[in-house]
């Protein structure tokens, strides 16, 4: 597919090239079509680069800013790259892969030297760092749809090439960033540490003093313990370990239970350590995974389940399988009657051939499919707020998913083996049962591949079944989440709603009514100081750091309350990969430092409550209406007006508000 795109972008090269002056702009559509095609291929960044002069010379850059890159500007990309626009996104890019050439000294340029090039990509790195480590985020999704990938491939090619010594301690921060929200999905991290220990060893980079705060993270995989410190393989190191005695065993269990926890990653040797510990007594296994007085008791009780979950699920290939396991324990959710059966279950589940074949593409073949699987499953069931959509629309699903592992866990499970043994799951909408195979499409036009084990082979069902239920509801007057939440996420989702956008006209209506039911239901100071029992699903309004509304965005409540600055504070899941979002107008969500557990997402009250749209209460539950100072509610009211209210203001409000006071 690379060569066929890259005859047809040389073609339009090559016309442009021969063009008139007068007639060039008419040929820049074929140009941009054909090295937006080739960007997207695996390979085709590098294609691009070894043609940049070529491109150049044709007049790709003529007339715009790219033209001269002696003065452009490295924080402009951030907004470029990002540009809806897809002439843009591509001419950024194809500016980039130029100044690479000069950079990398194979494109002699009379504008600009090549340690100046070098300087300029290594400053876009720095600013643009998220496009290495994230996948796209909604605003991304919603305006750029595959051009998403296309700069993250191009970001990959630019660090690969340029160097990831030049950004060593911003990618260190932002590697904590993301660990600290302990997610299910750590391979594209584990990448990123891995070049950092490469820069580290090679004696050909001078890191100079940055990299410092590397350390934890790379031997968090290579060298947690004295016996793998220097990273010996994992045949050496368990030859290492069949001559230590209890003592010696008892160390390296405790040293890669404390690099575990500390980051959340786990090292293939711990996996090895786990094996070989099944036979040397409850004491070091629980040691080795870090377990409290409550997980103690959970293995101790369930002993054999937990070998056997060891045995089928952990391997050096599928490490992550251990935080999963001691997480899970720590949960105590085993403890719930039904939860033990449904796990043994799950160990022997016969896995259909559809699904062996979407692991096997996803994942490979290290490990057979059923033990990825069941890797899947530990992660989801200890890390519930893990869970992340990827590059795909499917928010519902994943919301779906990271509810029932932290509210009803045995429910997953089902859901699990239906998805993977039946190859159907069948839901009930309003008495009537769906199936995901007699469904039309879902929201996402295509299969993702980009997820974690459960959620690959479950969400595309999941995805059907719920648009389903919202073809059901064509013709009901109001939004189809009235009905379609309670019924697609579980009982414990409130029956009343409310919306404070008219379906029809996408108008801001009844939004004093809408806030002042919020705080009556949600606000320990208003609702008899009542906690949130059950996760309620919620959506909210996206808005992109300049407040601009983006989309409609569903996510979980899971608790409000004070945090260590006696800030009210509302604590929730975000299933979109990466929660730390700058939605601009000062609402910046937090992940840490505020009393987040791992995986929730917080705003003070206020904030959050001026970028929600839709949330469940329950209707028997009474709170304070007319106890919330006006004073409060338009502190919320004016955060949505200058953001996504901007436009859906009424004609008869916009009078009032412009009114003098």
């Amino acid at each position: 597919m690379l060569d066929a795109a890259l005859a047809k972008l040389d073609e339009a090269v090559e016309i442009l090239a021969n063009a008139r002056d007068f007639a060039k702009p008419g040929k820049l559509r074929r140009v941009f079509d054909g090295a937006r095609k080739v960007m997207l291929q695996p390979g085709g960044c590098a294609a691009i680069e070894a043609r940049a002069q070529a491109i150049e010379a044709a007049g790709i850059f003529d007339g715009s800013d790219w033209a001269q890159p002696q003065i452009l500007i490295p924080s402009l990309t951030v907004h470029s790259l990002k540009s809806p626009e897809s002439d843009t996104v591509v001419l950024e890019a194809l500016s980039e892969l130029r100044l690479l050439a000069v950079a990398q000294g194979r494109y002699e340029h009379a504008l600009i030297s090549t340690e100046q090039a070098h300087h300029y990509l290594t400053q876009v790195l720095a600013l643009n760092l998220e496009l290495l480590f994230s996948a796209p985020s909604e605003a991304e999704r919603e305006t750029q749809g595959r051009l998403a990938q296309l700069t993250r491939g191009l970001f990959a090619h630019l660090a690969e090439t340029i160097g990831y010594e030049h950004v060593i301690d911003q990618m260190i921060d932002e590697i904590w960033r993301i660990l600290q929200q302990r997610p299910i999905q750590v391979d594209a991290i584990k990448r990123m540490i891995t070049q950092i220990a490469i820069c580290q060893a090679n004696p050909d980079i001078d890191l100079g003093t940055s990299g410092q705060g590397a350390d934890r993270l790379v031997s968090s995989l290579f060298g947690a313990t004295q016996a793998s410190r220097e990273d010996p393989g994992v045949e050496i190191y368990l030859e290492r370990l069949q001559a230590m005695d209890s003592g010696a065993l008892q160390y390296e269990a405790t040293g890669f239970a404390r690099a575990m926890h500390d980051t959340g990653l786990v090292s293939a040797y711990h996996a090895v350590l786990l094996r070989y510990l099944l036979d040397q007594g409850d004491h070091l296994l629980a040691e080795a995974l870090g377990l409290s007085a409550t997980g103690r008791d959970c293995l101790l009780c369930y002993r054999q389940l937990v070998q056997a979950l060891i045995e089928e699920s952990i391997f050096p290939e599928t490490p992550q399988a251990v935080y999963g396991l001691a997480l899970m324990l720590e949960r105590g959710i085993l403890y719930q009657p039904p939860v033990a059966p449904a796990l043994w279950r799950q160990i022997g589940l016969p896995v259909s051939a559809w699904s062996q074949e979407r692991i096997r593409m996803a994942y490979g073949d290290a490990v057979a499919p059923r033990a990825r699987l069941l890797e899947g499953v530990l992660c989801m069931l200890g890390l519930p707020l893990g869970v992340g959509q990827g590059n795909n629309p499917t928010c519902q699903s994943a919301r779906a998913l990271s509810m029932w592992a932290y509210n009803d866990p045995d429910y997953l499970l089902q859901m699990v083996t239906w998805a993977a043994r039946d190859d159907e799951i069948i839901m009930h909408f309003e008495g009537m049962p769906l199936s995901s195979m007699a469904s039309l499409s879902g929201v996402a036009t295509a299969l993702p591949l980009d997820l974690d084990p459960v959620s690959l082979i479950v969400v595309p069902h999941l995805d059907r079944i719920y648009a389903e239920m919202g073809r059901r509801c064509v013709g009901r007057e109001g939004d189809p989440h009235r009905w379609v939440n309670p019924e697609f996420h579980g009982w414990w989702a409130g029956r009343g709603f409310r919306i404070n956008v008219d379906v029809k006209t996408g108008q801001l209506q009844d939004l004093d009514a809408f806030l002042r039911h919020f705080y009556a239901s949600y606000h320990p100071y208003y609702n008899g100081n009542q906690p949130l029992i059950h996760p309620q699903p919620a959506g909210i309004a996206v808005t992109d750091s300049a407040a601009r509304f983006i989309g409609w965005h569903a996510i979980t409540l899971l608790r409000v309350n004070l945090d260590p600055q006696d800030v009210m504070r509302a604590y929730f899941f975000n299933p979109n990969n990466d929660s730390g979002q700058d939605w601009g107008g000062g609402v910046k969500v937090s992940t840490a430092g505020c009393g987040e557990r791992f995986g929730e997402a917080s705003l003070p009250f206020e904030q959050f409550a001026s970028r929600l749209y839709i949330f469940h209460y329950d209707p028997l539950e009474h709170g304070e209406l007319a106890q919330i100072s006006q004073a409060e509610l338009d502190r919320v009211t004016d955060h949505i007006y200058r953001s996504w209210g901007a436009d859906r203001v009424p004609a008869t409000e916009l009078q009032a508000l412009s009114a003098p006071h």
